[in-house]
């Protein structure tokens, strides 16, 4: 098989993150019903929630011509969104079951970038400015899957090839971090020993789609307007960035998403690997392939891990994917059994890129 026909398009969810620190889907919940636990007993001195998330509040109501910087609708809002969290799925979720409620999505933009934020502070990726390093200790990453990942990226590839090797990659990013590009730009400047402005262009070669954005674009992806990994926000960047964020609704919108493009990988890739995916049907409805695209060119293998999963709820999943590639249950495997990192170990072959 040519690489041309090897391609790959890995599905990422917040499970994947998990292996290097950040929350999973139900810990984010918990840090957002914190972090939106504003209060004022006294009428006037905030005694818990997030602090940041209150003075950008009071930001986006001057914004908004309130001079008094009025927040008690926001605060109501933040209040529904603290007290739901523990019946949703998701944050996503529950946003888009708010569809409309521009209070309510905003106050949840502002959760979810400022938990996002905090974890890859928190993670095993994060690089303390003050300590002056600019690389990673990678013998601390051995034990998430971004290390066997990176291993298939470059095994038996010579620099000169990198480029036609990552072109050949697709990531659909299901989280609001950038652990995968932030740990692609250093580990190519490791292991090749190549400058950062290299590293930079050849991680830009692999298609990086987040359906529902992300926390900002690193320094080496934008010029202006970037935000490093972990950084701390002040409220004024924190609302702007907030904003960025994306709904379902948004996020499924062919004029201002690249919901088409996503649709199009998974279809004509080789083999769809899913990583720390919950298998939501909003987010399994956003990367299904059109209806009318070639069933010639559809995925042949779906590979996924299901930790914590039932057997019972994989052998529907097994049939949801089936459906979505349009092909037999026996193309697909969930492993309930394997962790993110494990997975790429028992199928090195049948994920090999040569």
């Amino acid at each position: 098989m040519s690489l041309e026909n090897k391609k790959i398009t890995l599905v990422v969810g917040a499970g994947a993150s998990r292996e290097l620190g950040l929350p999973t889907g139900a810990e984010l919940k918990a840090k957002i019903a914190s972090l939106l636990d504003i209060q004022f007993p006294d009428g006037y001195r905030q005694k818990s929630g997030d602090y940041q998330i209150c003075d950008a509040l009071k930001a986006e109501a001057l914004l908004s011509g309130d001079s008094r910087q009025d927040i008690n609708p926001h605060l109501h809002a933040a209040w529904r969104i603290r007290d739901a969290m523990p019946q949703a799925i998701s944050i996503d979720n529950f946003i888009d079951t708010h569809q409309g409620d521009k209070l309510i999505e905003l106050c949840g933009k502002l959760a979810i970038t400022r938990s996002i934020l905090e974890a890859e502070r928190s993670s095993i990726l994060y690089l303390n400015p003050q300590d002056g390093k600019e690389n990673l200790n990678f013998s601390k990453t051995e034990a998430c899957w971004l290390n066997p990942f990176v291993r298939i990226l470059t095994e038996n590839c010579k620099e000169s090839e990198l480029e036609k090797r990552l072109s050949s990659i697709t990531l659909i990013v299901f989280n609001y971090d950038r652990c995968i590009e932030h740990y692609l730009y250093l580990s190519l400047q490791n292991y090749y020993g190549i400058s950062k402005e290299k590293a930079a262009a050849l991680v830009k070669k692999i298609e990086i789609y987040h359906p529902y954005g992300t926390v900002g674009p690193l320094p080496w992806q934008a010029q202006s307007d970037a935000v490093p990994y972990g950084t701390e926000l002040n409220p004024d960047r924190l609302l702007a960035i907030a904003k960025g964020i994306k709904t379902f609704t948004e996020g499924t919108d062919p004029d201002s998403s690249e919901i088409v493009q996503i649709k199009h990988a998974v279809g004509t890739s080789s083999r769809v690997l899913f990583l720390g995916f919950a298998f939501h049907r909003l987010n399994l409805q956003l990367i299904s392939p059109q209806e009318n695209m070639s069933t010639e060119k559809l995925a042949q293998r779906f590979l996924a891990t299901a930790k914590g999963i039932s057997k019972s709820d994989c052998d529907e999943i097994r049939l949801e994917l089936a459906t979505l590639g349009h092909c037999s249950p026996m193309q697909v495997e969930l492993r309930n059994d394997l962790a993110c990192r494990d997975i790429f170990f028992e199928y090195t072959r049948g994920l090999s890129l040569l």
